[in-house]
């Protein structure tokens, strides 16, 4: 008899996956907000804005239409991956045919459909830190072994051709590239973009590139997609990106991945034993936000502009508090060490982690450690939230961590 079965009902894949540290931090503000707390929440990356109405008009019609109560095929909608197809060379040029794409149930779906079908057990993946927290788990989830390379703000949290070239071994699957980048909010400039690509097409490797901040970069930087400066990696590189943050559409669910056919055939016979079609109503909804232009996104991204702006001032004016100035997505990614083991409310963190639980308990203000990241002695502060909110909780950080005159003064 199995006696690790017997006691412990659970698979080894599922003891040993982490919770999201994003979702978890995000759950406890919910719920000690509805407890009824003040708590303001910088964790989660979500929109404040309301899905466009627009948007809104298209899936309540969509609940109406008989057609939208049936299966429907497990790649998605034709007119839907019709019109990824269309705006992904609108957007970044990348010309791709519908039968290129399949419709998931979010970009994190997206991802996690990925790994699983290019990745082989001990297969490796080269993933730059700080990284987005559902990466590794999924890597591991499928088999492979997640290979970490640090960055650090004095690179731009950037990672290098040097740096990828010197982890690269015979059992390198995969690279995972992001840009503009969860957490850090670095945006690639083109020429490092081709110049990874060149690299990962010369090495053989796969490359996943997660575009879904792709519509959300400031201060004149450019977001440019890796197969269309690195050409030679075409035939070698999965996009993943989807609706939620562009639209504010989060809670929609609804993302996508393109590659070469034959994977992303494979990938939808993933999909047909695991989800079937994403949700006929919410790809109604996303083929209207997709044919609806960019109009709403341009006045969510100048807001983002502004707020990203107040926030890291506020940030760095805290003594032992330093962050650079991110040029997209809308997270302000922040070193901590400076005020690591400074007594907080009676206690003294000595990690980031900590930190975040003090200031939850005393500020009721959350945040994401950078443990969660790969990154320790950081925290993560998401300025989608509402100006009111924004500016109260860098108040109260700043109130917390100020550091008080002498005890002679």
């Amino acid at each position: 008899m199995n006696i690790a079965a017997a006691t412990d009902p659970l698979a080894e894949r599922a003891r040993a996956v982490a919770e999201s540290a994003t979702l978890a931090i995000d759950g406890k503000a919910k719920a000690l907000k509805a407890s009824g707390a003040d708590v303001i929440g910088f964790g989660a990356g979500e929109p404040d804005f309301p899905t466009p109405a627009h948007i809104v008009a298209a899936a309540q019609a969509a609940c109406a239409d008989p057609a939208t109560h049936r299966y429907s095929p497990t790649a998605g909608l034709p007119a839907l991956r019709a019109a990824i197809a269309a705006a992904t060379q609108r957007g970044s040029g990348l010309e791709v045919e519908p039968d290129q794409v399949l419709v998931t149930n979010g970009g994190k779906h997206a991802l996690y459909t990925a790994f699983q079908t290019l990745l082989d057990p001990g297969d490796e993946v080269l993933l730059p830190a700080p990284y987005w927290v559902s990466y590794p788990e999924q890597v591991r989830l499928a088999g492979g072994v997640a290979v970490e390379l640090p960055t650090d703000a004095g690179s731009g949290f950037m990672v290098t051709v040097e740096q990828l070239e010197a982890a690269l071994t015979p059992r390198t699957k995969a690279l995972v590239f992001v840009s503009p980048s969860n957490p850090t909010g670095a945006v690639y400039p083109p020429q490092a973009v081709a110049a990874i690509g060149d690299w990962a097409a010369r090495a053989g490797i796969w490359v996943i590139t997660d575009e879904i901040y792709e519509h959300l970069v400031f201060d004149g930087a450019q977001h440019v997609s890796m197969p269309v400066v690195a050409p030679l990696l075409r035939d070698r590189c999965v996009v993943v990106s989807g609706v939620a943050k562009t639209y504010a559409m989060t809670g929609w669910r609804v993302g996508w991945a393109i590659a070469p056919a034959p994977v992303t055939s494979a990938m939808i016979r993933l999909q047909s034993h695991l989800t079937s079609n994403v949700a006929n109503v919410t790809q109604a909804a996303t083929l209207a936000a997709l044919d609806g232009g960019l109009d709403d996104v341009a006045v969510m991204r100048a807001t983002y502009e502004r707020r990203r702006r107040v926030a890291y001032e506020a940030l760095n004016a805290i003594e032992g508090v330093a962050a650079p100035l991110p040029q997209g997505a809308f997270y302000v990614f922040a070193s901590v060490q400076g005020v690591l083991g400074r007594e907080i409310g009676g206690r003294r963190p000595t990690t980031s982690a900590q930190l975040c639980e003090v200031l939850l308990d005393v500020a009721q203000v959350a945040l994401v450690p950078g443990e969660g990241f790969g990154a320790p002695g950081h925290i993560r502060l998401s300025y989608a939230l509402a100006d009111d909110d924004l500016t109260e909780g860098l108040d109260r950080l700043s109130r917390v961590l100020s550091v008080g005159p002498p005890d002679d003064a």
